[in-house]
């Protein structure tokens, strides 16, 4: 095990940040991976996606830290296969949202843990385009039902609701949803990057975010935020951002992100993140930087 160092703990979004734009994880990303957690580096990733999603795109990395998922609803051991902790909505207030939503003719996918623990995400019957785009993006996921009118189990714990659709359909949505409920829920409104035209308005519980997700994650991993290295690209990254002691933005990133960085990396399609990561890696060990600069 390599020696570790006050800063070496590092937790990286995944789409648009870590993975090419194809949603994919380079051999040269999961090679430096791998080197930096045999080396004993703190490495984990926070990611809007659930621990199957992720998995299938980034299981060849040896991962072996907690991992936040669903924009910091979740805190998940990927060694153990167990929940750590997280925050979720309760069943009145999911259905209050639902029935909101259902006001503007719009349906959502609830996103949740069943009473074992298990990832669900139910459904009424998809009939809209980005719908029915986001889940041909995930065949054969087990956690998917269709269900003839949807509400929150009374054993469920909502992780998010979340509404996929054109922004002019989603904002008012947003906005009714922001005065009937104020701070006591985290709303978000972002683009998608694979579905054209598409953005996706997410309600989870207010404690349900990046920075959040970064406090209880640096806390597992018996740190403290301010020395954790985190890397980002979009507004869903903005907590970390606002609470890492060392901030490294992708190009391409949107403007508040790159204005709250501390320095950039290169753009996911180059790997950028674990570009970065080598070359601390290299600047610790006094080995040679490649072409391209110190981090």
């Amino acid at each position: 095990m390599g020696v570790l160092y006050p800063m070496s703990y590092f937790l990286t979004d995944l789409d648009g940040t870590l993975l090419r734009s194809d949603a994919s994880l380079s051999d040269y990303s999961v090679r430096i991976l791998t080197q930096a957690l045999n080396e004993g580096l703190f490495v984990s990733y926070a990611t809007a996606r659930s621990y199957i999603s992720a998995h299938k795109i980034v299981s060849a990395v040896p991962w072996r830290y907690p991992v936040v998922l669903y924009n910091g609803a979740v805190l998940f051991d990927p060694a153990t296969q167990r929940v750590l902790d997280g925050a979720w909505l309760n069943p009145a207030t999911t259905d209050e949202i639902i029935g909101l939503g259902r006001a503007h003719g719009l349906l959502p996918l609830l996103f949740a843990l069943d009473d074992e623990d298990r990832e669900r995400v139910l459904h009424e019957r998809l009939v809209r385009s980005g719908e029915l785009q986001f889940y041909a993006s995930r065949p054969n996921d087990p956690r998917f039902a269709e269900v003839t009118r949807l509400s929150c189990p009374e054993t469920f714990r909502t992780l998010i609701v979340t509404y996929i659709g054109l922004w002019d359909e989603l904002n008012p949505l947003k906005e009714e949803v922001q005065r009937r409920f104020g701070d006591r829920i985290h709303v978000h409104l972002m683009k998608d990057a694979y579905i054209a035209d598409h953005y996706f308005l997410e309600f989870s519980d207010r404690l349900a975010n990046k920075k959040e997700g970064l406090r209880k994650w640096a806390a597992l991993v018996n740190g403290e935020p301010e020395v954790v290295t985190v890397f980002g690209d979009n507004l869903n990254d903005l907590g970390m951002f606002e609470t890492a002691g060392t901030r490294i933005a992708v190009a391409g990133a949107h403007p508040d992100i790159a204005a709250l960085s501390t320095a950039m990396a290169g753009s996911n399609d180059d790997d950028g993140v674990t570009r970065y990561l080598e070359q601390w890696m290299r600047s610790r060990s006094g080995a040679t930087f490649r072409d391209g600069g110190a981090p």
